[in-house]
């Protein structure tokens, strides 16, 4: 565990280092208190610190009070190291944001307890993160594929859109339809048919972009949102996402299976209200027009030729 060492007094600096290293502890050491802030704002920053209460710079004080008015960081354990030993100067210590405290000349013994104190408490936190992030991911994932479910990646597409009215940046969505999957849940039964789709979304995951959002649509359709993208670019990325499900057969105990894949494109470019709603209709009606040109292929449609009058176009009924 890495632990921040915020002490301009060299000789206790010292010593603080000296018993963290010989406990088993990592240490980062800022010789005031502007440097103790500025790697507190770094993405690997440690999540305990020591800080003393007088400094150059920002005090403890200081430094307690800006790392309680961020956001969205980890949870910073703060250990403050102080003189002061009055009821009022503690109580102010903790009030700024400290959670523990700890006077000077410091025993190594009580210093060592509060630490695993502290680290107690992370733990917990960190435990009580991860339980929360496995109770959410049923509920935003689809449970075969592990990629965003349906109501998930429509709302992604949602907010996509609403910013982008606000940035100019435009949208793009693509509509991944694998072709004549009933087929393949005839011939080689479910399990088989479930592993294709595992399959498949697992080689879209491998080509959409880290800020791309891909979810399962209906039950062979996979939506990806793709931020930032021109009808060119849009268009590209499709052909790549076609590509990565037909150019190799899906292996399956010893039986292959080939499996292409109809693929809708449109894009907010040129619209002048872009609505996540006509994006939605235009990939369904780039999709049939795929499937009705021969399968395994990228169309697009421009959403200037689709009206406002939208008659919904459920992929559950292809």
């Amino acid at each position: 565990m890495r632990i921040l060492i915020a002490e301009d007094e060299p000789i206790s600096r010292h010593l603080l280092q000296k018993f963290l290293v010989q406990w088993g502890y990592e240490t980062v050491v800022a010789n005031d208190g502007d440097e103790a802030w500025w790697t507190l704002q770094r993405d690997d920053s440690p999540n305990l610190a020591i800080l003393d209460w007088m400094m150059p710079g920002m005090d403890g004080l200081q430094l307690c009070r800006e790392v309680r008015k961020r956001t969205g960081h980890p949870y910073v354990y703060i250990l403050l190291l102080t003189a002061k030993s009055q009821k009022e100067d503690v109580v102010e210590g903790l009030e700024a944001g400290a959670d523990d405290y700890l006077t000077k000349p410091f025993d190594p013994d009580e210093l060592r307890v509060r630490l695993r104190a502290g680290r107690r408490i992370l733990d917990l936190q960190e435990h009580l993160l991860s339980m929360r992030e496995a109770a959410r991911f049923p509920a935003t994932h689809d449970f075969l594929t592990g990629v965003w479910n349906r109501e998930a990646v429509l709302g992604m597409l949602r907010q996509k859109v609403s910013r982008e009215r606000r940035e100019t940046a435009p949208v793009g969505l693509i509509l991944v339809h694998l072709d004549r999957f009933r087929q393949v849940a005839i011939n080689h039964g479910p399990t088989a048919a479930e592993s294709v789709l595992r399959e498949a979304a697992r080689r879209l995951r491998s080509a959409v972009r880290v800020y791309d959002s891909i979810g399962r649509y209906a039950s062979a359709e996979f939506l990806v949102v793709v931020p930032g993208c021109y009808s060119s670019e849009a268009l590209d990325q499709a052909e790549r996402l076609r590509a990565c499900i037909s150019d190799e057969p899906v292996d399956l105990l010893g039986a292959s299976i080939s499996i292409t894949a109809s693929v809708g494109v449109a894009s907010t470019e040129d619209a002048a209200n872009p609505d996540a709603d006509l994006l939605l209709q235009a990939v369904n009606v780039a999709v049939r027009r795929a499937k009705s040109g021969g399968r395994n292929r990228v169309e697009f449609e421009d959403l200037s030729g689709l009206t406002e009058s939208r008659s919904p176009a459920p992929s559950e009924q292809r």
